[in-house]
């Protein structure tokens, strides 16, 4: 029997306040938290927020990776600037540097396009799939049952695609427990419209990343276009700007200490149900060694590229994301070590074993389960640090584009129904924008430098963790000699032509015959490989089909015992549509320190050094010098920039609108504080708090700093 885990524990939820702050609900949910949402301040109809075609949900949009709104009838979109920051730095040269200078389009027409494959995808249907998925699984094993399952969503998602204007994709739920395909109007001209400088976006940079206080105006303006008739259509100077079915009016009188909010947007990952087993490889092995690379990948970037110049504006989102990633990973680790996640972790299932075992017919149901997941996970971790090198080798452009070319020709004999994910009809969009993407991302200089700093680590794995192939393309049977690796891969790259946008968007169209007997080196090198990492992904996937089964069966017995002790329990984030709600407010970080709830434009300047990253613009500070706050204080005596709450959230919520009571846009959701960056795995009340720009402080800066009018006088902005 199959447990409804979504419904079957919200009346639990629902009896007490202690973790009622906790989770990230699908919107189908929230009339069963109706009590609780309006007794927290929620004005509207609990209903209303469960109805993706209604007013606000119908307001709030994805990026693919971040969260957006429509705030105008005009389609005009609102994100964090960290999520448009690929199109600013695309749009940017040393002439004309936007991702320095800040940029407003006065009217539409001068909108630029934003990075190619830029996508805003509205989700207009979920719908739960689960019998279809599953079916024709139930006895099979290992890849049989992945390739069973896979086959079993790509025709659900064909059928849902049968009307090109839309993308659909079945997510997992609670490990393959439950199965939702999700219909999203996918509207492909998107184009910036404005972006505060950098001095305003990313002030405090990566020193306040994850940090509070926090004096960031982390916002920026997209545009959705659309053909003539209304539908998605590419790019074209013809279409015009999208008109939402509805959008979200825009506070200027913003929140106060314990007022209710709401954020509605599409949390990433998180993993809250992993095994002990997964957390221990996790915090003391991945996450140290990745901090740890992606460190040096952030210096040989920065030491091959001249800050300003055209290599390290072509990286700059590059260095943004690594770093971001740094300081996370950095985060993580440090409250594992100081925090009792794992003595938890090992006593929950401790706890759930006694359980299961306590009882004959659970016994027979679970008692093996877990024991065969620790196995499995044991598996998958064998080749951990091979694993590791080989992708970072993988990482460079050149080879990466080489070995998806290849993919592309060898998918495209297939028929497109069998072709892998990624490599159908209805993902060439997409990869075409890839390669031309890689134009304004990418310096061969540097591109080099970073491969051979991995070559080098890679080499130094032993004989038997290393494939022969790879060896033997880059020479290095014999070990690893720095200056004959610099020598060949200076050959390598002066040789190929794939640095060239048209000769890659020419490779995109070949067979796989004509690529195999192409002399370009790094397809060469694409070919020699392909064979055992094809070998080596089957293999994955046969892994992946045993986790497939092992995982649901753990849930469901987590699922039952959790119940049993009146315990509620929601699906991990997997980038769709959640609703979270808290309150406004404060935290102690440690003994002695008592962060408040709200920063200003007095701290703002405190701040400011004049050197980047703690460099506002200079008009900026003389309005702060002069107190010309205009009607942006809402009742305060300055006006607030950030603000902190105990809403739940994750990667994939920047951008997120954070709602009033009302269904007011109060401010756009950013980031964690660094304590509770941890809740990706371990949710604390005591620091979970997420970081948002005060609307009061994005409507200052527009109004007063950059002169946005244009914008302004679209949204509807409530004083």
């Amino acid at each position: 029997m199959r447990l409804k885990p979504l419904v079957a524990t919200l009346a639990l939820a629902l009896s007490g306040n202690v973790l009622a702050d906790e989770g990230m609900w699908q919107p189908h949910q929230l009339p069963e938290l109706e009590s609780i949402l309006k007794a927290k301040g929620l004005e509207i109809d609990a209903k209303s927020i469960s109805k993706l075609t209604e007013f606000p949900m119908n307001a709030v949009i994805s990026l693919g990776g971040c969260t957006a709104s429509f705030v105008s009838p005009k389609g005009l979109v609102v994100t964090n600037h960290h999520c448009a920051y690929g199109s600013i730095q695309y749009n940017s040269t040393p002439e004309n540097n936007i991702l320095q200078n800040g940029f407003l389009a006065k009217t539409p027409a001068e909108d630029l396009p934003a990075a190619p494959g830029s996508r805003v995808y509205v989700t207009e249907t979920v719908t739960d799939v689960t019998d279809k998925v599953l079916k024709g699984t139930k006895k099979l094993k290992a890849k049989a049952r992945y390739d069973a399952l896979e086959k079993n969503e790509k025709a659900l998602v064909a059928e849902c695609e049968s009307d090109k204007n839309y993308r659909c994709n079945v997510y997992s739920f609670h490990g393959g427990l439950e199965f939702y395909l999700i219909k999203s109007l996918e509207i492909k001209d998107v184009r910036l419209a404005y972006t505060p400088a950098m001095g305003v976006g990313k002030y405090g940079g990566d020193i306040d990343n994850w940090m509070w206080p926090r004096h960031t105006g982390d916002f920026a303006f997209y545009r959705a276009y659309v053909g003539k008739d209304g539908k998605p259509a590419e790019f074209s100077q013809d279409n015009v700007p999208y008109e939402p079915a509805s959008h979200l009016s825009v506070s200027a009188k913003g929140v106060q200490e314990g007022d209710f909010v709401m954020v509605t947007g599409y949390p990433g990952r998180t993993n809250r149900y992993r095994i002990a087993a997964e957390v221990d490889y996790v915090f003391n092995t991945a996450y140290p060694k990745s901090r740890e690379h992606n460190s040096k990948y952030v210096s040989l970037i920065e030491e091959n590229s001249e800050d300003g110049s055209q290599a390290r504006i072509a990286y700059e989102s590059t260095i943004a994301g690594y770093n971001n990633y740094i300081k996370n990973y950095g985060s993580m680790i440090e409250s594992f070590n100081k925090g009792t996640m794992f003595e938890r972790k090992k006593q929950f299932e401790q706890d759930l074993s006694a359980w299961i075992n306590s009882d004959r017919k659970r016994k027979k149901q679970y008692g093996k389960v877990l024991n065969e997941l620790s196995a499995l996970v044991a598996e998958s971790q064998q080749h951990n640090e091979r694993d590791r090198m080989v992708g970072y080798v993988h990482r460079s452009q050149m080879i990466s584009t080489a070995r998806r070319l290849y993919r592309l020709a060898y998918e495209n004999q297939k028929p497109n129904e069998e072709r892998e994910s990624g490599y159908q009809e209805r993902d060439m969009p997409r990869f075409e924008a890839g390669l031309k993407r890689m134009t304004r991302r990418f310096d061969a200089n540097v591109d080099k430098a970073i491969l051979l700093h991995f070559l080098e680590l890679y080499a130094a794995l032993p004989q038997n963790e290393r494939y022969s192939e790879i060896d033997i393309a880059f020479n290095l049977k014999n070990g690893f000699n720095k200056a004959d690796a610099q020598t060949l891969l200076d050959d390598m790259y002066a040789k190929s032509t794939l640095a060239d946008e048209t000769a890659r968007v020419d490779f995109y169209g070949q067979t796989l015959e004509q690529l195999k007997a192409s002399d370009d080196p790094f397809l060469r090198y694409a070919d020699a490989i392909f064979a055992v990492m094809k070998a080596e992904e089957d293999k994955e996937k046969a892994l992946a089909g045993k986790l497939q089964s092992a995982r649901p069966e753990l849930m469901e017995a987590i699922i039952a015992y959790n119940q049993s002790i009146n315990k509620p329990v929601y699906a991990d984030a997997n980038s769709t549509l959640r609703v979270t709600y808290g309150t406004v407010g404060g935290y102690s970080p440690q003994d002695g320190l008592v962060a408040t709830p709200f920063t200003s434009l007095e701290g703002l300047l405190a701040k400011n050094t004049d050197v980047e990253p703690f460099d506002a613009p200079k008009k900026q500070q003389e309005l702060i010098k002069a107190k010309l706050f205009g009607d942006y204080t809402g009742g305060m005596n300055t006006v607030p920039v950030n603000f902190l709450s105990n809403v739940d959230t994750t990667g994939g919520n920047s951008g997120s609108p954070t709602l009033n009571g009302k269904a007011e846009l109060v401010g756009l959701l950013f980031d964690g504080v660094y304590e509770s960056i941890i809740g990706d795995w371990d949710y604390n009340p005591v620091y979970n708090r997420s970081i948002h720009v005060d609307s009061r402080y994005m409507l200052w800066v527009m109004d007063k700093v950059d002169n946005a009018q244009n914008l302004l006088d679209e949204m509807k902005i409530v004083k």
